[in-house]
């Protein structure tokens, strides 16, 4: 069974129809509770149920292009503190949390 995860991606996200492909796809996928696409940074933040690898390989192939994983958040691995203080800054900026789950 697979635990709770947050996932940022980057996929090269260049015009409309790739945003509602990608939205598409995402939706129809069970495992995927929320998600946030970010177009103008081309990344896809992920949160649910799911092995990450199986679902950048569930998103390349259907968008047919490629998907690199950023950043994968586990629950429970804030031993160090770092994992609190990365879950309420981006990587480009302070202020906006990845995921909206208060259980990160």
């Amino acid at each position: 069974m697979s635990v709770q995860v947050c996932m940022v991606m980057r996929v090269n996200l260049d015009c409309p129809s790739c945003c509602r492909k990608i939205r598409r796809i995402i939706l129809r996928m069970k495992e995927i509770e929320m998600h946030l696409i970010e177009k103008q940074h081309n990344r896809l933040s992920i949160f649910g149920r799911f092995d990450p690898a199986d679902i950048a390989i569930r998103i390349r192939k259907k968008m047919n292009r490629r998907v690199e994983i950023l950043e994968i958040q586990l629950p429970g691995n804030n031993g160090d503190g770092q994992a609190e203080e990365m879950r309420h800054a981006a990587p480009d900026g302070p202020g906006r949390p990845l995921c909206n789950n208060p259980n990160f």
